[in-house]
Parts: C-alpha cells; sequence; structure tokens
C-alpha cells in the first residue's frame, strides 16, 4: 500500500514509516502535518476526487535542515562580468505515519447523489418533416 502526495509544488511517492525531505513546512519538529493525496494504490488504484476525499495520509514533522550548498556563477563573455553566489534550500525532513483509507463521508456522498440526479439528459428535440416542393408548385 502506497501513495501519491504532493507538497511544495512536488509529488512523492510515501509508504507508512518512509523518511524523505520536502520543501520547509510551516509547522514544529514533533508536530504531525497532513498531506494532500494525489492517488491511492493497495489493491486498486484510487484516483478520483470523491476516493480521496476519503484517504488520509500524515506525517510527523522530524527536524528542519538545509540543503546542500549550490554554487551559482555568473559569467558574460568579452564584458568582464564575473559574479559567485550560493543557496541552501530550506528543507524539513518527515517520516510517514499513517496512509489511512475510509469511506468518504455521507455528507459528500449525499451531495454527489443529489448533484447526479438533478443533471437528468434532456429528451431529443423532434424536427418538423419538410414540406415536399412538389406540392407547393400547384401543379
Amino acid at each position: 500500500m502506497y501513495a501519491i502526495v504532493k507538497t511544495g509544488g512536488k509529488q512523492y511517492r510515501v509508504e507508512r514509516g518512509q523518511r524523505l525531505l520536502v520543501e520547509r513546512l510551516a509547522a514544529a519538529e514533533g508536530e504531525d502535518v497532513t498531506l494532500e493525496p494525489m492517488l491511492y494504490r493497495s489493491e486498486k488504484p484510487v484516483f478520483d476526487a470523491e476516493g480521496l476525499a476519503g484517504v488520509k495520509v500524515t506525517a510527523k514533522v522530524i527536524a528542519h535542515v538545509r540543503g546542500e550548498k549550490l554554487r551559482v556563477f555568473k559569467f558574460k563573455p568579452k564584458r568582464g562580468y564575473k559574479r559567485r553566489t550560493g543557496h541552501r534550500q530550506e528543507l524539513t525532513q518527515i517520516e510517514v505515519t499513517e496512509i489511512a483509507a475510509g469511506k468518504p463521508s455521507r455528507a459528500k456522498a449525499a451531495a454527489h447523489s443529489a448533484d447526479a440526479s438533478a443533471e437528468e439528459p434532456k429528451p431529443a428535440r423532434k424536427r418538423a418533416p419538410k414540406a415536399d416542393k412538389e406540392a407547393d408548385d400547384g401543379s
């Protein structure tokens, strides 16, 4: 059983007990966070929004860290322009504690069935038969 979650503009494949580094989350160390599921897979995959409403992926924040330093070098030939800068990305280390799939809430299911019944197909329009041109000539 696994899930694909979205956080920080990226998607990750996660399983229970897995640790991973994600973009910095606004949560204190030791706090639980809920991640947005994009897909859930056990026996059957769940892709649709209605099925994903019952999927809950929680993770515990282990630590806030900084990534390794990236060197950025800018250079323009024949102009004497050189700049060197660096960047260290702010990251959060999390551990997935639970991937639970339940049924969607009854209110959402009832609202969905009400929407489906409200959108009944309209009957096809019947066209009037065309008059024969020969009958209109008066001959």
